[in-house]
């Protein structure tokens, strides 16, 4: 199996963890010592050493201070800020509503050359009509109870979708059949955006693909993931979205997904698979 999504986020934990340990050693104290004189319980030094507690940037402060590497206190506040930054809870990113959400996609998707973009579990964004958007977003402020923002969410959404026909983008995208059959909406809805997908598949600048239930696999069933120019990974979970950078990760993104495009049908398989979708809407 592929390590964790969140693997990186861990391993840039650890590093940071590390270079706390390295300072501290240097300076000849225990763990204990930096705790009490930091007044600190005293087991937080070591919860920070052995990556159990991220440090906060005033934790940051205290500790170069007491071991005099005050100079190195900038250097650990940004690699700690970056580590939190790969993971990063929903409830946060969505604490003001969905909108300002999407609108902040923008810049990596407007610079952003080759889109590799696999979904197990709905539509991708880019390809959403209004309709179904709305039906979605709904579902997601609903459960994780956001500011209800899901018109302006669902304008902003559509807008960015401006990308599949402007400027000198390539979207290489794979859904699972189930995709196609997860009832987000009424059937009118379905409908609607099924339609949609097959127009899409018109487009010169996509690749549209499907898994079908019936194919014999080599990759099994991931969680949604994205590849930007093979430079950036996002993967979204129930509770956080995953930024990976590391390439050594990245690289497992980009060849899962190569597995997946050899079990994929695409053109009149695909549009087949679709329409067989909106036939059993009824």
């Amino acid at each position: 199996m592929a390590r964790s999504p969140s693997s990186s986020v861990q391993a840039a934990r650890e590093a940071l963890a590390a270079r706390l340990r390295e300072i501290r050693l240097d300076a000849g104290l225990t763990a204990r010592e930096v705790a009490i004189a930091a007044g600190w319980h005293p087991s937080k030094a070591s919860r920070l050493e052995n990556a159990v507690t991220p440090p906060s940037d005033a934790d940051v402060r205290t500790w170069c201070r007491l071991c005099g590497a005050d100079d190195h206190a900038a250097d650990l506040i940004a690699a700690s800020r970056s580590a939190e930054s790969m993971y990063v809870d929903w409830r946060r990113l969505q604490r003001t509503g969905l909108r300002r959400l999407q609108e902040s996609y923008v810049p990596l998707f407007e610079r952003t050359r080759n889109f590799r973009i696999y979904c197990s579990n709905v539509v991708p964004g880019l390809l959403q009509t209004p309709a179904y958007a709305t039906a979605l977003l709904s579902q997601i402020t609903d459960f994780r109870q956001t500011p209800n923002d899901v018109t302006e969410a669902v304008a902003a959404r559509m807008d960015r979708a401006r990308v599949l026909r402007e400027g000198d983008h390539r979207f290489a995208i794979l859904v699972e059949e189930a995709v196609l059959r997860h009832r987000i909406g009424d059937a009118e809805v379905m409908a609607g955006q099924l339609g949609h997908l097959l127009s899409i598949m018109s487009l010169p600048a996509v690749s549209l693909g499907v898994v079908p239930f019936t194919a014999t696999r080599s990759m099994w069933p991931l969680e949604t993931f994205s590849v930007y120019d093979g430079e950036q990974a996002q993967v979204e979970l129930l509770t956080a979205a995953v930024n990976v950078t590391a390439p050594s990760e990245i690289e497992q993104y980009a060849r899962a997904f190569d597995r997946l495009s050899q079990v994929t049908v695409y053109g009149a398989p695909a549009r087949a698979l679709i329409t067989q979708a909106i036939e059993a809407l009824g």
